[in-house]
């Protein structure tokens, strides 16, 4: 691809990012502020958000994390929020001893209560493991969201509240997926 191609190529990937951003802003502005709302009601009852996904859904639950239990832009007290994705030495031993189909539902029955927040995020919609924590932890009671793509798969309409990216590309999806984030725990913060 010649230089000039490749930099037509860099600006319509901008375009469609902004394009897709902007279309998901108004289509989900509402789903986010009642995800905020869902934690922010855990929070203050003493629950926690329990968060998972696969590949880069799994970076992102880790970031989510770590938004909420440090700061995100203005300091605050440190909320309860746990990325399932993190401890290798139970994933591992749970995708060993029972299935990787089981690797978030496990971590939710040892530290799911009923009043947290289980959260599967999924570009695809479709991750098994992610639709099997979400429907044990709706079993179990606890307020479940799912973060999804494409067209929300069998996961969307497992959870509680559905936040649907309908793209087909995942990286665009993910770069929504991000602002989605960072929009939620901007108003979680703002209202604490």
């Amino acid at each position: 691809m010649p230089g000039g191609d490749r930099e037509r190529f860099v600006e319509e990937i901008f375009r469609d990012t902004a394009a897709l951003q902007e279309q998901s802003g108004g289509r989900l502005a509402g789903g986010i502020v009642a995800a905020a709302d869902l934690l922010k009601t855990a929070f203050a009852a003493g629950g926690q958000l329990l968060v998972f996904g696969n590949g880069g859904s799994a970076l992102d639950a880790q970031h989510f994390a770590s938004e909420l239990v440090g700061r995100f832009s203005r300091e605050r007290r440190a909320l309860a929020a746990i990325a399932l994705t993190t401890d290798t030495s139970i994933i591992t031993s749970v995708a060993n001893d029972y299935s990787y189909q089981r690797v978030f539902a496990r971590q939710i029955e040892g530290l799911g209560r009923r009043g947290d927040v289980a959260w599967g995020i999924s570009t695809s919609g479709t991750s098994p493991n992610v639709l099997e924590a979400l429907t044990f932890a709706k079993s179990r009671g606890l307020a479940t969201v799912a973060l999804t793509g494409r067209d929300g798969g069998t996961i969307g309409p497992a959870a509680d509240l559905h936040l649907n990216v309908p793209h087909a590309v995942t990286a665009r999806i993910q770069e929504v997926h991000r602002t989605l984030i960072h929009a939620v725990c901007e108003l979680v913060e703002r209202d604490l």
